[in-house]
């Protein structure tokens, strides 16, 4: 690629975003920042686009927006009879999501695709929805997720409400890939598109419809349940608030608290830079809140409203932050007691989680005689494990799926996970424990008192240069060669996803399961070089868990130092990193 050839034409004929001018006229003499934006193409995969936002190939804006969206809707004229030529569009609060999604629209109208667009933001989940029930070829979600205000991303789903799988990626990137962005894309502008109603706004009554689902994903049946509880609930400036509130209202809670700063939507995220819930930093304010209002339950949900992150007071009335695997399992073993209780429980119930999900979800699962599914890591991967039930007519056996990152989904509504669901059966599963006067924080001690204490942690290693994917294949093939032991920990099982595991897709992991129900799992990020391994350790009590994780951590070290480098490999922390929602959408492709 001719870098200021390129950049010279994008001065002359990037003229359809003031912005985009300015930024391209500042970069004029300064030429580390023109090859930064312009030495490739954004990449786009099975998780869509995602980049920084500004100028340039290697940008998101409305060209490298509108040249994704000219090869969505080649590939949708190719696969989809015209009847069934219909796109949903939704958008978050980041900055320009407005903006890309009407961009967006304006391109799959022009090529003669009916579009349907939320005429206000929301969540993913909500996409996902609107896919399946009015019966469209594709969707896209204008969001970034969790990562900074600098980012925004494109996410592309199928026909049945999932991400798109690899296949379809490489045939969206194939038709992406003969597009020029500013000879080859047809576009329309959105006003004219909605006047002559080849652009359509979605209706109140789909919302309506995916609230209603929500609500009957409830197992409390005619138990009793204590929904006067304190809730404080933060959208983070985001999608949450309306489709959170309203559905939490409608099921009777109505002691809610929503942190001000936080309420409405602001791509900004002035008050808290990485809007992840998995991080303590996006909880402080809500933290805040807590404590000055002795609230008794704190919720905040992400950007686009797919993950949820919650803490509890404990007994000496401080506040506790769960983590997701923590809510996985008091979910799964709540889901599971009321279903039984109640003689809800389908014939053959499945539960499904990624592999790096907490293994001790698997044993809760089968004391319920509940079927566990491992799939790889990305809820696009649950969401296809569903629509396989779903082939064979027993759809109604999956009864939860959750990945320990923060995301969960209890029904089949949608196929990807859904913070205002998780919101919704968090709340009822606390009311249900106040009104027998048990908290979270006691269930989960007793959940570790009958199933053994489990101590989960990631570790990510960053590789510089141009020699970091070198590496991390150097260091993948020796711990495929370490035999039955990693230092004093004996291997009972070495499964190599590489050569397909279980049916699913083949792909560069590595999961070691060791005796007394400890695991490792190695996987090269699929987006960057950087390495990361998830430990799960099973002891006694937390004091016993944390000094065997420490003992299995050193002996993953020293691999990781003799067969790489040490000037090449250092940690990286694993809650502040962002490339291309790693945690969410790398399914180390």
């Amino acid at each position: 690629m001719d870098i200021e050839k390129n950049y010279l034409r994008w001065c002359e004929r990037a003229n359809g975003d003031p912005d985009l001018s300015a930024e391209l006229a500042a970069m004029a003499g300064k030429p580390e920042l023109i090859e930064d934006a312009f030495y490739r193409e954004l990449e786009f995969g099975t998780g869509g686009l995602r980049g920084v936002i500004g100028a340039g190939t290697n940008r998101m804006n409305i060209y490298t927006v509108g040249k994704a969206s000219q090869g969505l809707a080649n590939y949708v004229i190719a696969h989809f009879p015209p009847e069934k030529r219909r796109i949903a569009v939704s958008y978050d609060s980041r900055i320009k999501s407005d903006l890309f999604s009407q961009v967006a629209a304006g391109v799959f109208a022009a090529n003669g695709i009916e579009v349907r667009i939320y005429p206000q933001l929301m969540p993913t989940p909500c996409l996902s929805f609107a896919v399946r029930e009015l019966n469209c070829a594709a969707g896209i979600m204008v969001t970034a997720s969790h990562n900074p205000s600098k980012y925004n991303g494109y996410k592309v789903y199928g026909p049945d409400g999932c991400q798109i799988t690899t296949k379809a990626a490489k045939a969206i990137l194939a038709e992406i890939d003969r597009i020029d962005a500013f000879d080859d894309v047809r576009c329309m502008e959105f006003e004219k598109g909605l006047r002559e109603g080849r652009i359509r706004k979605i209706g109140d009554e789909v919302l309506t419809c995916f609230i209603a689902e929500v609500k009957k994903q409830s197992v409390l049946y005619d138990a009793p349940a204590d929904r006067s509880a304190a809730i404080i609930y933060t959208p983070l400036n985001g999608t949450g608030l309306v489709p959170v509130l309203r559905t939490l209202r409608e099921a009777g809670y109505s002691n809610i608290t929503v942190v001000a700063e936080q309420e409405k939507p602001d791509g900004h995220f002035p008050t808290c830079p990485y809007p992840n819930p998995e991080i303590h930093e996006a909880m402080a304010l809500g933290m805040e809140y807590a404590r000055r209002e002795q609230a008794d339950l704190l919720m905040a949900t992400d950007p686009d409203c797919d993950r949820i992150g919650i803490a509890v007071r404990n007994a000496e009335g401080e506040y506790v932050l769960l983590t997701g695997n923590e809510t996985g399992m008091l979910l799964l073993d709540y889901i599971c007691q009321r279903r039984l209780a109640a003689g809800t429980m389908p014939k053959d119930p499945v539960m499904v989680k990624t592999i790096v999900t907490i293994d001790m979800a698997e044993r809760i699962a089968a004391h319920y005689g509940v079927r566990t599914v491992n799939v790889l890591t990305g809820f696009k991967f649950i969401g296809e494990q569903i629509g396989l039930l779903e082939k064979k007519g027993c759809q109604d056996s999956y009864i939860m799926g959750f990945e320990e990152s923060y995301g969960y989904l209890t029904g089949t509504y949608v196929r990807d996970k859904d913070a205002v669901d998780g919101a919704f059966m968090i709340a009822e599963m606390f009311a249900y424990y106040r009104a027998r006067g048990v908290g979270l924080l006691d269930r989960l001690a007793e959940l570790y008192q009958e199933y053994g204490y489990c101590h989960n942690t990631l570790h990510s290693y960053e590789f510089d240069g141009s020699a970091g994917f070198e590496r991390m294949k150097a260091i993948m093939a020796a711990f495929r060669t370490c035999g039955e032991r990693i230092g004093k920990f004996r291997v009972t099982e070495l499964l190599d996803y590489s050569q397909g595991v279980d049916g699913l897709p083949k792909s560069d992991v590595l999961k070691f399961r060791f005796e007394g129900n400890r695991s490792l799992v190695v996987r090269p990020s699929g987006t960057e070089p950087k390495l990361k391994c998830y430990l799960s350790v099973s002891a006694a009590d937390a004091e016993a868990a944390e000094a065997v994780e420490k003992e299995l951590h050193a002996c993953v070290n020293t691999i990781i130092e003799e067969a790489g480098s040490h000037s090449g490999v250092h940690r990286a922390e694993p809650s502040l990193s962002f490339d291309k929602e790693e945690q969410d959408d790398d399914s180390a492709n």
